[in-house]
């Protein structure tokens, strides 16, 4: 928290002598030990902690296998074969690093969805969330970059495909996506240059992070009531051991989890296909990313349409990077000055009516997009005779029931007037596909960021605690109250 006093005082001639050339020690106990904490933290705040271990984990795990990884079109599969069968504990490490990417992005979702209910991108926080959101961005670029490192089916075809958005982009679309392929085609340039990246991006990453964290440390953290800390004593507890234990127990928890995936199930999160050499001359039936990019990768094959001079492809990469940037002026879009959901009744079933959003957003990206969403209910295909019924006009006849209709078509057909012209087409079946619940989510993920503009002027709010120590005080006693059997 901005202003806070130090507490910390050297003990003997050396830490004097470092603390007035440089104060590392007061700095770590400032920030890490005696920093004032709001008291009524939930769990939900302990992903921030779990964030900074797999961000370690990943960096240690990424740096080990880039010491065993070839990063050659020829050599680049049989080097990840290498390293889970000749390498020592080269699998271990291989799945530790795999698996830590879905752990990651698992952890942030909920850091950032933690931050959208308790209103944490609110002043005086905006730069704290905008740099969370950079965060965000540059983990989104290292696991597209790390996904083609395999040099699997997925890897190969899927890179084409996202490569291939910045192809749309007009005047400057070809250079670009030439410029990062480093040739007119993916090859072994791409590979070398995407694996550099790779091994680049989680140490900006770290960069950010501590940004992230300074940014943080001067306002202090939010809280689940969304009201500033009004009295130091009252209100906050020192950030160690209250919440270094705290944090400790949610990571060993999500640890024993990540665990579980890597030992029981380490593949289960990824595409079988991966596991097949890339092979430019063969297409899997249907590239998809991995899972926490999947609500993106549905927005862009959602749009189907051209709109005016701007033609669908274009169009669909326009709406997939809108849906990150409307995170960052999130703070600026939401006009309401009650922070916390927990008191905006209407805003709250909104929140959850989002997060449904995105989880079927990520169902419709996994799925083909041209299968049916419900297939029971799915319409029947049929054939249509469209023949001349002798006063000048047009008439058609349907039959459906397979190769029966057929048949009782073309013996329609053939007791027709030869003058009747009759001819013969089929009608697919009225399908409602995923492409078109994806077109309609879409527009629904924006659309909750238009209705919190307008919420944030018409809401009616619940009335706020006065002080975050008097809302832990309110809670025990409703807690105690409610346990106290009636007279």
């Amino acid at each position: 928290m901005s202003g806070h006093e130090s507490s910390y005082t050297p003990t003997n001639a050396f830490t004097k002598w470092l603390d007035s050339r440089l104060p590392l020690v007061r700095f770590a106990q400032d920030t890490a030990i005696n920093f004032p904490t709001p008291k009524n933290l939930n769990y939900w705040y302990t992903f921030g902690g779990i964030l900074a271990v797999c961000l370690v984990i990943q960096i240690v795990t990424g740096v080990i296998l880039a010491m065993h990884y070839e990063a050659s079109v020829d050599g680049a599969f049989a080097s990840v074969e290498r390293i889970m069968r000749d390498v020592p504990f080269g699998w271990l490490l291989r799945y530790i690093h795999a698996n830590g990417a879905s752990m990651f992005f698992l952890a942030v979702y909920i850091h950032m969805f933690r931050g959208l209910y308790y209103g944490s991108y609110k002043a005086p926080r905006e730069i704290l969330w905008i740099l969370g959101c950079v965060i965000y961005l540059l983990m989104m670029g290292t696991a597209f970059l790390g996904y083609m490192l395999p040099w699997g089916q997925m890897s190969y075809h899927g890179s084409n495909v996202i490569t291939g958005l910045f192809g749309a982009i007009p005047l400057v679309g070809e250079s670009i996506q030439t410029w990062l392929m480093g040739g007119p085609s993916i090859g072994n340039q791409t590979l070398q240059r995407f694996f550099a990246l790779h091994y680049l991006l989680p140490f900006m990453i770290a960069g950010a992070v501590v940004l992230h964290v300074w940014a943080l440390h001067v306002p202090g953290n939010n809280n689940p009531t969304g009201v500033e800390v009004q009295d130091v004593k009252k209100d906050t507890v020192p950030f160690h051991p209250y919440y270094t234990v705290k944090d400790a127990f949610a990571i060993v928890i999500f640890l024993i989890m990540f665990a579980v995936f890597v030992f029981y199930a380490p593949n289960v999160l990824g595409h079988a296909d991966n596991y097949v050499e890339a092979n430019p001359l063969v297409t899997p039936s249907h590239i998809v990313p991995e899972w926490y990019l999947l609500p993106f990768y549905a927005i862009l094959r959602a749009i189907t349409f051209d709109l005016g001079p701007i033609p669908a492809k274009l169009l669909g990469v326009i709406f997939m990077f809108a849906a990150i940037a409307v995170l960052f002026i999130l703070p600026w879009l939401d006009t309401s000055k009650v922070k916390s959901m927990r008191y905006r009744p209407v805003a709250k079933q909104f929140f959850f009516g989002f997060v449904a959003v995105c989880l079927l957003l990520g169902w419709c990206g996994a799925a083909n997009p041209d299968d049916a969403v419900i297939p029971a209910l799915q319409g029947e295909a049929k054939l249509v005779v469209s023949y001349n019924d002798g006063n000048g006009g047009e008439a058609t006849s349907e039959y459906k029931g397979g190769s029966e209709a057929y048949v009782d078509a073309r013996r329609f057909m053939e007791g027709l007037p030869e003058d009747a012209n009759a001819s013969i087409s089929a009608v697919p079946a009225p399908t409602f596909a995923f492409r078109h619940l994806s077109l309609i989510l879409t527009f629904c993920y924006f659309g909750f960021f238009v209705l919190l503009f307008f919420l944030g002027l018409t809401e009616k709010p619940k009335e706020l605690p006065e002080s975050i120590h008097k809302s832990v005080l309110k809670r025990h006693k409703d807690a105690d109250a409610a346990a106290t059997p009636a007279e």
